[in-house]
């Protein structure tokens, strides 16, 4: 797998005056198991990088033009030729907007306060990040509880989310070597409390002057001095030469104003076992459980605790062997945690199979061409793919792209030029057989006429929507499949015949298929990051939430997620979450284990929307409501069926709990979707109802 890495405009990943980032990412990159297939990108002006495979992104600034975009539309044309799995950005939010729809992972890395960053600063912001970005990885958790002040259903959001501190190597210490000096390292500027450090340091020396300090850091935009005979100021130092003093060092000050993220020099200080005093500020107190917290952020405090622990050499002794025990952040725990999100996203591929020709076919029905790719995995694709894996000659026609395509003055609707195109269609094809999903532009008169040229054509429709009484839309779905009846041999529907409120003659009911080619997963063969997925939109033209709209598949959702806080749920299409397409889909369902199949309305016979032939074949868990009487089908060692949202709580923290089990059902219901369920078999069986011939496959429906 391969992975990019793309740090912040004008950082130096470099070992001559390398920032906290840089330091991170050259750390975690040499510890990773990626390390050889991992590529970091930045723009620099230091010739010698940190990494070999580090590439320069030479970015010409001209006016009235964004630096960071032409920086990222740089780095994104020289990334195609290394074609990586995952792309990961680090610090700066607002770089995500450039990258638009990518077919690429994409995880971004806070190490700042994300309320203070271009990109994160409102709501809007951050809301867009989590629909856009695969993970964010933050550097504290007090950075991750920032990045969600004032957003609902925080607690499912931050599922989408990982806390992965700053590291620092590992050492053995001597603590015999230890002597008698004070460090502050830091911009030596207010923020980081260099003022109150160096009042109160001057007030030490003065009193204790067989102890020194030693300040290692530079602030050219602030102005702080102090001199001391027994203070040695350094300016900017390599960050090696800082770790190496910093074993002889026996007590560390952190005192900063301002809310640091995280605090790299805390972490470093307790891994080298020097005693830290640091302020309550942003995460510095989840660098190490073992510093000592300054009560009052001033001169006389910090003075305070650093007299306790010269006077007091068994609790300076005590704080500095706590630290050093207790230190577990070092690159290869990181680098690790790191590695296990990247594994997340790894796909598994398959191939297809193909059969002998037999029929000359036109499949009209909605392809969504004019949707750019959004909607390419649809039912009608599926029952399309059989068609031509069975070897028939299919021509594929997309009758609502030519509606929209076609309007005109003349044709305010385009529906003229769509009859029109049928008939031309057909007398150029001479199919023996025409197929219709959902085709209710097609007209009366334009099947008439089609039959007229050809008597021994036979014409079949596919249904998919909810026919029940009391589901969504039930008067008008009703009459759009009883529309043009009489001009039908047969109708495939995914609902039981015979549970209809109506009569529907030379019915017969069809599976949702699931395709060799779409559904390429098999969840149940890793360890997944979400424990359950689910899925729905407000209508898949719209393809965005519509504002005030729900249904009763939110309110039993959003009970679920309540009852159950221990399970990790990624929701899409609800909760300002965007609803996802595409190969979007593929990426974010790979990263569960878990897949609940609801459809709208009250459940009728077989009836189900086409998600269950992606999560059921992608190998998730499947868990669908009993009263689908699916289980006519499938046994309890494929699917699991539930009565209610109580037993479907309990049933979902069973399978939590007994992974193993879980996995199980989860192949053996994929594997019996594909071998009964498949599109394959699905259009072989409407050739097989339609021309009454024997079919080349078993059905179990």
């Amino acid at each position: 797998m391969k992975i990019s890495i793309l740090l912040p405009y004008k950082e130096n990943f470099s070992p001559k005056y390398a920032g906290a980032v840089s330091l991170f990412v050259n750390d975690t990159t040499i510890n990773s198991k990626y390390f050889n297939d991992t590529y970091v990108f930045g723009n620099m002006d230091y010739k010698k990088p940190f990494l070999k495979k580090y590439i320069n992104i030479p970015v010409n600034k001209k006016i009235l033009q964004s630096a960071s975009k032409n920086y990222v539309i740089k780095f994104l044309q020289k990334e195609k030729s290394i074609d990586s799995d995952i792309i990961e950005i680090h610090n700066r939010p607002n770089y995500i907007k450039y990258f638009g729809k990518i077919r690429k992972k994409i995880i971004l890395y806070f190490h700042n306060d994300p309320l203070s960053m271009l990109g994160s600063k409102t709501i809007k912001d951050r809301l867009y990040l989590l629909n856009n970005i695969n993970k964010i990885i933050f550097n504290s958790k007090w950075s991750q509880k920032r990045f969600f002040i004032n957003i609902e259903n925080e607690n499912l959001l931050k599922q989408k989310t990982a806390v992965c501190y700053q590291s620092t190597s590992k050492t053995k210490i001597n603590f015999n070597k230890k002597k008698k000096i004070i460090s502050f390292i830091g911009k030596l500027n207010s923020a980081k409390g260099y003022d109150l450090f160096g009042k109160s340091i001057l007030r030490i020396l003065n009193k204790y002057n067989d102890w020194s300090a030693v300040v290692f850091g530079d602030e050219p935009r602030e102005n702080i001095t102090f001199r001391h005979k027994n203070l040695k100021i350094n300016g900017y130092t390599t960050h090696s030469k800082i770790l190496e003093f910093l074993k002889k060092v026996s007590i560390s000050v952190i005192c900063s104003r301002w809310e640091e993220p995280f605090g790299r020099t805390s972490l470093e200080a307790a891994s080298r076992g020097s005693a830290t005093i640091i302020s309550n500020r942003g995460g510095l107190p989840e660098t190490t459980p073992s510093a000592i917290i300054l009560k009052k952020l001033d001169e006389n405090e910090i003075y305070k605790e650093i007299e306790n622990l010269i006077n007091n050499s068994k609790k300076l002794k005590k704080f500095q062997l706590l630290n050093y025990k207790n230190f577990k952040y070092d690159h290869k725990y990181i680098s690790r945690l790191i590695d296990d999100i990247r594994s997340e996203f790894e796909l598994i591929k398959k191939f297809s199979i193909f059969k002998k020709n037999q029929f000359k076919i036109m499949h009209i029905t909605n392809f969504n061409e004019r949707f750019n790719g959004r909607l390419h995995y649809n039912t009608g694709r599926r029952i399309n793919n059989g068609f031509i894996r069975n070897n028939h000659n299919v021509l594929s026609f997309s009758d609502r792209d030519i509606v929209h395509n076609y309007k005109n003055l003349r044709d305010f609707k385009g529906n003229k030029s769509l009859q029109k195109k049928i008939i031309e269609t057909f007398n150029n094809f001479k199919p023996d057989f025409i197929v219709m999903g959902h085709a209710d532009r097609v007209e009366r008169t334009t099947l008439e006429k089609i039959r007229e040229i050809n008597k021994n054509l036979k014409i079949s429709q596919w249904f998919l929507d909810p026919l029940s009484r009391h589901g969504p839309d039930h008067t008008n779905n009703k009459k759009r499949i009883l529309d043009k009846i009489d001009l039908i041999d047969n109708t495939f529907l995914t609902t039981d015949p015979k549970s209809l409120p109506f009569d529907l003659p030379n019915s017969f009911f069809i599976p949702n298929p699931c395709d060799q080619s779409f559904e390429i997963l098999s969840n149940y063969k890793k360890d997944c990051a979400y424990d359950v997925f689910f899925a729905m939109s407000h209508g898949v033209h719209r393809g965005e939430l519509k504002s005030g709209k729900n249904d009763d598949r939110e309110i039993f959702i959003n009970k679920l997620i309540k009852r159950n806080s221990n399970l990790a749920f990624d929701v899409y299409g609800m909760n300002n979450v965007q609803p996802i397409w595409a190969d979007q889909f593929i990426n974010k369902i790979s990263n569960s284990y878990m897949g609940i199949n609801l459809s709208r309305g009250k459940p009728i016979k077989y009836y189900s929307s086409d998600r269950i032939a992606q999560i059921i074949g992608n190998g998730l868990l499947t868990f669908i409501d009993q009263k689908t009487y699916l289980n006519d089908f499938f046994s309890d060692k494929e699917i699991i069926f539930y009565k209610n949202l109580n037993d479907l709580s309990d049933k979902l923290n069973k399978y939590k709990k007994d992974v193993k089990l879980g996995k199980k059902i989860a192949k053996n219901g994929k594997d019996k979707y594909f071998k009964y369920f498949n599109s394959n078999i699905v259009s072989d069986y409407i050739i097989s109802k339609t021309f009454e011939t024997k079919s080349n496959y078993d059905f179990i429906w």
